[in-house]
């Protein structure tokens, strides 16, 4: 494959096994993308910073700090890059722990690497459309007055929500998976004070209708 014109962009890759490094960097270079591999989240925040990939893909347990830590230090809700954390079958609760701190889903150990593409593809792509569009959503200019307030992300799953798309829909639009639709859904709830979803539809129109909510 030739490099630079047929790239469709770099990925960073952090994982501490130099096999995974390894199956990674060829599904993914195949796929077409430059791949960027490091070994502990320390080189990653090295050039993360400065350098800014379409996509980094992050090993929860990995030397030194964590897959977590790495991924508070790098603001992971504000990280002008979607983040996917990479956990072996038993770190769920670990996974959905990265989801609230800014990571836009996980990948499951072990993976089929098609798969992984696919995934990516859709992921960066959704990405790049809610950029192109902007804050032009309703939702992200919405108060919730003394309630806890709601993530980037979980604003963009509520408008998904609000406007009748089911999880799996929600999901596609977002490119991530239904089963982070539904963890955001549920902490989305817990933090309007929603008992079903028809009370969090009127929460949202109560909130649309308030005076100064520009939406």
């Amino acid at each position: 494959m030739t490099e630079n014109s047929a790239s469709r962009g770099e990925i960073f890759v952090v994982d501490d096994d130099p096999a995974v490094r390894e199956t990674l960097s060829m599904v993914l270079s195949a796929g077409g993308y430059q791949v960027i591999c490091f070994a502990d989240g320390a080189a990653l925040l090295a050039v993360a910073r400065t350098r800014i990939p379409a996509c980094i893909l992050l090993d929860v347990h990995i030397p030194g700090k964590s897959g977590l830590d790495i991924l508070r230090e790098l603001r992971g809700e504000d990280y002008p890059a979607p983040i996917f954390m990479v956990s072996g079958q038993g770190d769920i609760a670990m996974a959905v722990s990265a989801i609230k701190n800014g990571a836009l889903d996980f990948i499951e150990k072990p993976f089929r690497g098609s798969e992984i593409v696919a995934r990516l593809d859709e992921a960066i792509s959704a990405y790049v459309r809610r950029q192109a569009q902007g804050d032009a959503s309703k939702i992200v200019s919405l108060h919730f007055p003394g309630r806890e307030p709601l993530t980037r992300r979980e604003r963009d799953v509520l408008e998904q929500f609000a406007s009748g798309a089911s999880n799996k829909e929600a999901g596609r639009q977002l490119g991530i998976s239904p089963r982070t639709i539904e963890d955001h859904r549920a902490n989305i709830m817990k933090k309007l004070g929603a008992r079903n979803a028809a009370d969090l539809i009127r929460i949202v129109l109560t909130a649309s209708r308030a005076p100064g909510s520009n939406a």
